[in-house]
């Protein structure tokens, strides 16, 4: 009886959580020719939600941003679906550490 309460209790989380993040608003970026595209995102500050990557490039690329403690691998032709906290308003940086040079963006919080 024990081990069925857990199971139910576990089951019900992982259901919870994963209605949860359906529900979350989405933004996505695309990497193409090593550039995001858009470049610039802008969220609502104070709400968290769902930052989507599609990799469009054939190449591996790496989703990463000091500021928003995110770092991703996004392989060629694939995505990836991220959970980004409530951001206080301001500029958060991110780059394609592969190609820095040219896949740099930006999420405006306001």
């Amino acid at each position: 009886m024990k081990n069925s309460l857990k199971l139910i209790l576990t089951l019900s989380f992982i259901f919870s959580a994963s209605s949860a993040f359906a529900k979350l608003p989405e933004y996505t970026t695309t990497i193409k020719n090593h550039r995001f595209e858009p470049a610039s995102i802008e969220v609502p500050a104070g709400k968290k939600f769902k930052l989507i990557v599609k990799n469009l490039d054939k190449t591996l690329e790496e989703f990463e941003s000091h500021d928003l403690r995110k770092e991703k691998i996004v392989s060629g032709g694939k995505q990836i679906k991220m959970i980004i906290k409530p951001l206080k308003p301001g500029t958060y940086k991110f780059e394609g550490e592969f190609h820095a040079k040219t896949a740099q963006g930006v999420l405006i919080a306001k």
